[in-house]
């Protein structure tokens, strides 16, 4: 499988398989790094929003590697897609320390598990999804490659005229779920450390397809007419299929012991503005409720970008697919982002 090309990006996407099959093509560079990181991949919670896309991306770039996918699997259609595209699928309960042990010890791997959603109220839980299993799999796999989806929830609000947080601001986060989320990077921090174990954090901001996300979330309420709350009034986001293929592409960049990186796209999206254009796509007036504050949860991309370039899907191409999609009422996850909260509690 080739690399595609910039000039193959389409102007719209008739279907869900439609999404899907563009959303897991390799992008640009997929290929060669993968072959700095030789080996069988599994991936830890394969099962969520974007296990599966990035699951097939993986066996796509290289078909002949192995692709194990490991998840609880409730939705046997969705295990069903990942055996088709040739993943290899292994039901586990990744809080059972006894079948985390049986799991083969593949030379590379990612991490995607976790709670966000329902961490309020359940508390126990969401320290135990996100920092008791992190340490299952960091002493487990002691000699793999280690690239961990975490989030931008660890950093505090910063000046959202100042580019977004680095990745040497102190996470000093808002809310029981974000410092479960610090506890998950410190697990991985301290196994890595204690082993020799190379790895990345992937701080991720929003990653997006049609379905869900920020500019689903927006694009939805205008098109409705309900109201949205300005007090987080600025994000970053990124195309589902950009920070899959970084998330890939990492294994050949990473450290010991692991390191930080921010995934998400470079621009500060300002919701106002966004909900004003999807406004001119729909002929409806945005409603707004308050006003934007000074801080958000935002990240600097700097070192991404260093690393991997610029994300090959552009914001205005991500608005206008959103607004091309909702506008005819296709599929939506029902997954909100709630990109208003502030507090912290999810």
């Amino acid at each position: 499988m080739t690399d595609w090309e910039l000039g193959d990006l389409p102007e719209r996407f008739a279907s869900e398989d439609e999404l899907e099959a563009f959303m897991t093509r390799p992008m640009p560079g997929l290929a060669a790094d993968l072959a700095k990181a030789p080996g069988a991949l599994t991936i830890l919670g394969v099962g969520g929003k974007m296990g599966p896309s990035l699951a097939v991306m993986a066996k796509r770039a290289d078909p002949a590697r192995r692709v194990i996918g490991v998840a609880r699997f409730s939705d046997a259609a969705a295990r069903q897609k990942l055996d088709d595209a040739g993943v290899e699928t292994i039901t586990c309960d990744l809080l059972d320390k006894a079948a985390v042990a049986k799991l083969e010890v593949t030379p590379n791997v990612i991490f995607m598990a976790g709670m966000k959603f329902g961490a309020s109220g359940n508390e126990p839980l969401t320290w135990a999804m996100n920092a008791h299993v992190p340490a299952l799999i960091a002493d487990h796999f002691i000699t793999s490659r280690i690239v961990a989806f975490s989030t931008a929830c660890v950093y505090p609000f910063v000046d959202i005229r100042h580019q977004g947080a680095r990745e040497d601001v102190a996470p000093t986060p808002v809310g029981e779920y974000a410092n479960s989320c610090v506890g998950r990077e410190r697990m991985f921090q301290h196994f890595s450390g204690q082993h020799g174990t190379p790895g990345r954090l992937l701080r991720l901001s929003y990653a997006i397809d049609m379905r869900y996300g920020v500019l689903h979330d927006v694009a939805q309420s205008v098109l409705k007419g309900t109201e949205i709350p300005l007090v987080m009034g600025h994000a970053n986001v990124i195309w589902q299929g950009d920070a899959n293929a970084i998330a890939l592409r990492a294994l050949a960049h990473t450290t010991t012991p692991t390191t930080p990186l921010n995934l998400s796209g470079p621009e500060i999206v300002s919701i106002r503005a966004v909900a004003n254009r999807f406004g001119q796509y729909f002929d409806r007036k945005p409603v707004f409720v308050g006003e934007e504050g000074p801080t958000s949860w935002l990240v600097n991309t700097d070192q991404q970008q260093k690393l991997f370039g610029y994300p090959q899907i552009p914001l205005a191409r991500l608005i206008a697919w959103t607004a091309d999609w909702v506008s005819r009422g296709q599929a939506s996850l029902g997954k909100p982002t709630h990109f208003e909260v502030s507090d912290g509690k999810y």
